[in-house]
């Protein structure tokens, strides 16, 4: 009988963002059930790459079987390389391996090759992921970006599971606003310059609102300067969670434009709060969910080709507002839950 599960992570100290709320939530969501549940995680640092097997060796050769005396009943996998964690009773719920090993390399965000090692180390990571991603009994991806990925790399099946965002139950529609809302974290995977670049091709007078923490402001803002367009951009840094739930409920649309996302809680959110949602077509899971044309814009990650989907929803604010109305029923009827995760957790764990 399982009573006790541990959920394994990795964790970039100082770092926050959706994949931390996604494994809060379900240690969050077992509780509920009345597990008793723990998130354990070791620090990941990724620089240079030989430190990533050491963090797949310290994972591997942890004890997880029981804890304090008591029998730890279940390990739940999420990410790379916490989920290479040996245990008899194991499931995964991959948020996502480690990416520049798999769909980032060779691309502007490959990190691995920028060290003479870094092929080496690509090859070990994948062999670790195809010896040991097996050894659980049941392999589920957030999403069906995610299971592509172990499918056409690793030949591994999984199953997506989908989950709710952390904000959904918060979520509303509010007034149609004369801006286009883009709340993430500022780092060069979500491509905020190409909403910044698309900005200084509208032909309407839209306001652009990016909303999050990172290393890269002082980019952005050179970028907007360098635009001409500091008087329609803001760049509001964190913002509390009142505001972001008003940032969403009075935007003309979300924009959201990462490369290749995982499964993007913004898609979601938008969605949530009866926004029309602008995507990039290469977003990955940020697509998933989004039907161009019905509940959003898929369009191509290009600055001129944004800007017209943007100046489109401007000057028709009442199609915005049936395209969020729209994206509010489809993912209404998603039924989307934490108990729904839980239950197929545990039942694939037997």
């Amino acid at each position: 009988m399982i009573r006790r599960v541990v959920i394994c992570t990795a964790q970039v100290p100082f770092v926050r963002g959706g994949a931390e709320a996604h494994v809060e939530g379900l240690r969050d969501a077992l509780a509920r059930a009345g597990y008793e549940a723990e998130i354990a995680s070791l620090p990941f640092k990724w620089y240079p790459p030989e430190e990533i097997m050491r963090n797949a060796l310290a994972w591997r050769l942890v004890d997880l079987t029981e804890s304090n005396g008591k029998p730890v009943d279940l390990v739940v996998g999420m990410k790379f390389p916490a989920y290479c964690a040996a245990h008899p009773n194991k499931v995964l719920w991959i948020i996502h391996q480690h990416r520049a090993a798999y769909n980032l390399a060779g691309t502007e965000f490959d990190d691995l090759t920028t060290y003479p090692e870094g092929a080496r180390v690509r090859e070990m990571i994948r062999a670790c992921d195809d010896r040991f991603i097996p050894e659980a009994r049941k392999v589920f991806a957030n999403s069906k970006t995610v299971a592509a990925r172990l499918l056409r790399y690793n030949e591994i099946e999984s199953e997506p599971l989908y989950h709710p965002p952390p904000r959904a139950e918060s979520l509303r529609a509010g007034e149609t606003g004369d801006y286009v809302f883009f709340p993430s974290r500022l780092e060069r995977q979500k491509r905020q310059e190409l909403l910044i670049e698309a900005m200084a091709k509208t032909r309407t007078p839209l306001r652009a609102v990016i909303a999050g923490g990172g290393t890269g402001r002082s980019h952005y803002e050179k970028l907007i300067a360098q635009r001409g367009v500091g008087d329609r951009v803001s760049l509001r840094g964190y913002v509390a969670e009142d505001e972001m739930i008003e940032l969403y409920a009075n935007a003309l649309a979300v924009c959201y434009l990462p490369f290749d996302e995982d499964y993007g809680y913004v898609s979601l959110e938008a969605m949530y709060a009866a926004r029309a949602v602008v995507v990039g077509r290469d977003g990955g899971g940020a697509t998933e969910l989004v039907r161009d044309g019905e509940s959003g814009f898929v369009c191509e990650p290009d600055a001129r080709a944004l800007a017209a989907r943007l100046d489109e929803l401007y000057s028709d604010p009442a199609a915005a507002r049936r395209m969020g109305a729209r994206g509010r029923e489809l993912i209404a009827a998603m039924n989307l839950s934490w108990e729904n995760v839980v239950e197929r957790i545990i039942t694939a764990a037997g």
